[in-house]
């Protein structure tokens, strides 16, 4: 089958490699524009960009999918179209060029967290069980049919960043699967069911700590939005990032933001019990332990994070 292929960020290079490897005649990608990354803000291709170079694919960079980009897709004339995580609407014009449609490998069990960042959002909210699905793009937001899923339990310290990683090669496998079964003709897709849960984009606030929350649900956030926005909180109105604190129910009695030792952890309070900190990272500052930055800056004890 001959097909065109849409993303942009890491998580998508799997599934690239995965269709390549199966043999699908790959006639061009599809991803954002090069982006400035690291301190000093070097224009660099998207990792689907670089992938797609290594494997002698023709690349269009577009933020998003005009009638131009439209015209070079039909001129690929692929049969179907795979998309992960690109990062732009696919307008009507362009879903009417293969003749299978765009199959969308999203990151959730479907209708559960339609959206910018459904696995962000599944750890957040604690879900037992995590996902992906395979479904037809159409024009509502993740509103298509669906062909398949896949499911797992998450570890109870794992961080969307890590299961990302994990789903990423088991979903490259169910995309090929699907394209497979669209191909031989054996695969249809069947109406989402169920009410819908929605996950928009985070965003740098979503990454703020409100101290006041149950333990639980600040464990919960700090491992969703890692690595991305990241989790901060407040000191001396410094912003400090922080890695995933550790649950701590054997410490209570510590009041909401405040800083204490626990023997030798520094551990702050909640709207429940303690979390134990494990890395930080000060403003201007390499991320480091929690108990040794607290140890060499000194006087930690007892101020309130906010």
């Amino acid at each position: 089958m001959r097909i065109v292929f849409a993303g942009t960020p890491q998580v998508a290079v799997p599934s690239l490699d995965a269709l390549a490897a199966a043999g699908f005649d790959i006639a061009g990608v599809l991803t954002r524009p090069d982006a400035p990354v690291g301190r000093k803000q070097v224009l660099t291709p998207s990792p689907v960009a670089a992938r797609a170079a290594e494997l002698g694919i023709p690349v269009v960079k577009a933020a998003r999918v005009t009638e131009e980009v439209t015209r070079q897709i039909a001129g690929w004339a692929p049969e179907a179209a795979a998309i992960v995580a690109y990062g732009g609407i696919i307008p009507p014009s362009a879903l009417a060029v293969p003749p299978h449609g765009w199959v969308n490998l999203h990151f959730s069990l479907l209708p559960a967290w339609r959206g910018a960042a459904p696995l962000q959002h599944s750890v957040i909210h604690g879900d037992d069980v995590v996902g992906a699905s395979t479904f037809r793009l159409e024009e509502g937001l993740d509103t298509g049919p669906v062909y398949g899923t896949l499911a797992m339990t998450p570890g109870p310290e794992a961080t969307s960043g890590e299961l990302f990683a994990e789903l990423a090669s088991s979903g490259a496998t169910l995309l090929v699967a699907t394209l497979e079964g669209i191909a031989s003709g054996r695969l249809e897709p069947q109406p989402q069911a169920g009410d819908p849960t929605f996950a928009p984009k985070l965003t740098l606030q979503d990454g703020h700590l409100d101290w006041s929350q149950p333990a639980v649900a600040l464990h919960r956030r700090a491992r969703g939005v890692t690595p991305e926005p990241g989790a901060w909180t407040l000191l001396d109105g410094q912003r400090f990032k922080l890695e995933p604190p550790r649950l701590r129910p054997d410490v209570e009695g510590v009041a909401p933001g405040r800083l204490a030792w626990a023997g030798k952890a520094l551990v702050v309070g909640t709207g429940t019990h303690a979390l134990e900190l494990t890395r930080v990272q000060p403003a201007g500052k390499k991320m480091m332990g929690a108990a040794d930055w607290a140890r060499g800056a000194g006087g930690i004890e007892g101020k309130v994070l906010g």
